[in-house]
C-alpha cells in the first residue's frame, strides 16, 4: 500500500531548511587528528600533519558572523529550520546553542564531531551515536530525534538509530516525500522515518563549483521550489534547502539566501516545517 503524505491544512509543499552546523567539530591537528580538515573555500587539501589556522578561522566565521545573519533572516520570516548540528560545535559555541534554542529551531544530530563513521564497528558507532544525543541534549535542553552522518554510514546505523530512539534518518536522497524504513533488531522488525535530504540546492557547491554563482544558486532553488509547488497541487511533496553557517552566511551570499526565504513566504499553501515535524505528520497518516 503507497504511503500517504498530505499536509496538516492541506497546503501543497513543505519546505524543510536545514542549517548544518559543523564549525569547530572538522578535522584538527589540535584535536589529535592525522591530518587537518580538507574542506575550505579554496579547496586546499594539506596531507601533513600541520595545523591550518587559516582554515580553522574559516569555520569560525560561520559561528561569529554567518550564525547571526542566518538566524536574523529565519526570525524575520517566523520559519522554523532544522539545526544539523555535529554535537562538539554546539558545546564548543554555547550561546549559538541557547540562541537556536531560544527561537524554537529544531536539532538534528550530525553526529558527535563532524568526522566520517561509514568504517565504525558497530560498538564504535553506537558510542559514537550516544555521545552526540547526550552532548546535544545538555547543550539544547532536549535530545535530538533526527540524525544526519558526513556523508557515509554504515550497515548498522538505521538499525542503532532505532535502538537509540531516533525517529527519523535523512541519509537519503533518493525521493520528494518521507517513507518508512524497516529494520531488524533483537529479533523483532522495526522502523524509522526516512526524510530525504537534497544535495542538488545545497550551498556546498559555493566550496565544490567555486565559478556558481549566489544567483545561479538562487535561481536553481526559485525553479525547485517551483516545481515541486506545481505538483504539489495534485500530489504534495517536500524540499529540503541545506545550508552552512560558514558558507551562505557570507554576506555576497546571505542575500540570495533572503530572497529565497522570501520566494517562499510569497506562495499560499506552503508549509516551512522542521524535519522533526514532517516525520511526524509521515507518523500520523502512516501508522504501523
Amino acid at each position: 500500500m503507497p504511503s500517504r503524505f498530505t499536509l496538516p491544512r492541506d497546503e501543497r509543499l513543505a519546505v524543510s531548511l536545514v542549517v548544518n552546523v559543523e564549525e569547530g567539530a572538522e578535522q584538527n591537528i589540535g584535536e589529535g587528528d592525522k591530518a587537518p580538515e580538507p574542506v575550505d573555500e579554496l579547496a586546499v587539501a594539506l596531507k601533513i600533519p600541520i595545523r591550518n589556522f587559516a582554515n580553522e578561522s574559516n569555520y569560525l566565521y560561520g559561528i561569529r558572523a554567518g550564525a547571526p545573519r542566518v538566524l536574523r533572516l529565519l526570525a524575520e520570516r517566523g520559519f522554523t529550520a532544522t539545526f544539523t548540528a555535529a554535537a562538539v560545535a554546539l558545546e564548543k559555541a554555547p550561546e549559538l546553542a541557547r540562541a537556536i534554542a531560544d527561537a524554537g529551531h529544531e536539532v538534528c544530530s550530525h553526529g558527535y564531531r563532524w568526522v566520517h563513521q561509514f568504517s565504525y564497528s558497530e560498538e564504535r558507532e553506537r558510542e559514537f551515536i550516544r555521545k552526540a544525543t547526550e552532548s546535544l541534549r545538555e547543550s539544547i535542553g532536549a535530545r535530538p530525534y533526527g540524525w544526519l552522518s558526513r556523508y557515509l554510514f554504515t550497515p548498522n546505523t538505521r538499525r542503532l538509530l532505532v535502538e537509540e530512539g531516533y525517529v527519523y534518518h535523512m541519509d537519503d536522497l533518493g525521493d520528494d516525500v518521507p517513507r518508512w524504513e524497516a529494520v531488524e533488531t533483537g529479533g523483532m522488525q522495526r522502523h524509522i522515518v526516512i526524510v530525504p535530504y537534497a544535495i542538488d540546492t545545497n550551498d556546498m557547491k559555493f566550496w565544490v563549483s567555486p565559478a556558481y554563482t549566489p544567483g545561479q544558486w538562487l535561481d536553481y532553488l526559485v525553479a525547485s521550489f517551483d516545481q515541486l509547488y506545481d505538483e504539489g497541487a495534485s500530489e504534495p511533496k517536500m524540499l529540503s534547502v541545506g545550508v552552512h553557517l560558514r558558507i551562505i552566511g557570507r554576506p555576497g551570499r546571505i542575500g540570495a539566501f533572503g530572497k529565497f526565504l522570501q520566494h517562499v513566504a510569497s506562495r499560499r499553501d506552503v508549509w516551512v516545517a522542521s524535519r522533526l515535524a514532517i516525520a511526524r505528520r509521515f507518523i500520523e497518516l502512516n501508522p504501523l
